[in-house]
């Protein structure tokens, strides 16, 4: 994927020092009740986004250590850095809108499937216009479509739903591959952890 720059090199600083603690912030806000699908897409796009930055962010600080810092020095680097996020964060929404259909369909008998692609290209919609890439968007409703044809929505919340996000990233994450080798077991256990932080939170919020 060509990645095009037209910010200067202080700006993207200051945009992903934002993208770094935003999310921390946001997530530790009062819990809201989800009490309607609109309000379920709202808690999809942002718990997705919080454990995307978060894990990838997270990563990288823990494997380059003190030179952490220095990647807001580098452009290029960013601009892996900007990618890997995009592509996490597009396995992450199809994780989660999977996930959470299949918890209300089995725990709470809602029968809504459809909703699943619906609130996901919803949410495509938004990222469009906050400039998520054409060939993620495109490569995440192909993956989203396949996914939906092979889906039991009883057992799926129950059968590693978030593995495919934890995978990505791994896959994603812009270290070494000879580093990200030894660090697979790890990277991916973060993800799963967090992810169990969500689920928790997201049991607790239903109120449908």
């Amino acid at each position: 994927m060509a990645i095009k720059y037209k910010l200067k090199l202080k700006d993207l600083k200051l945009k992903y020092l934002i993208e770094y603690f935003k999310p921390l912030l946001k997530f530790f806000k009062p819990r809201e009740k989800i009490k309607d699908y609109q309000d379920l897409k709202n808690f999809i796009q942002k718990k997705s986004a919080w454990i995307s930055q978060v894990t990838l962010y997270g990563y990288l600080k823990t494997r380059m250590g003190a030179k952490y810092v220095l990647m807001f020095e580098d452009e290029i680097f960013l601009g892996s850095i900007n990618k890997a996020k995009w592509n996490i964060y597009a396995v992450a929404l199809q994780d989660f809108c999977l996930y959470s259909i299949s918890y209300l369909k089995d725990i709470l008998q809602k029968q809504d499937t459809e909703k699943a692609k619906e609130i996901f290209l919803e949410i495509l919609s938004d990222e469009e216009k906050n400039q998520m890439p054409a060939d993620v968007l495109q490569k995440a409703k192909k993956e989203f479509d396949e996914r939906l044809n092979n889906i039991n929505w009883e057992n799926h919340h129950k059968d590693l739903p978030f593995n495919n996000s934890a995978l990505s990233l791994y896959e994603w994450s812009p270290i070494a591959d000879e580093l990200k080798i030894l660090d697979r077991k790890v990277v991916l256990n973060s993800m799963i952890l967090k992810w169990d932080i969500i689920k928790k939170e997201f049991s607790q919020s239903i109120n449908f």
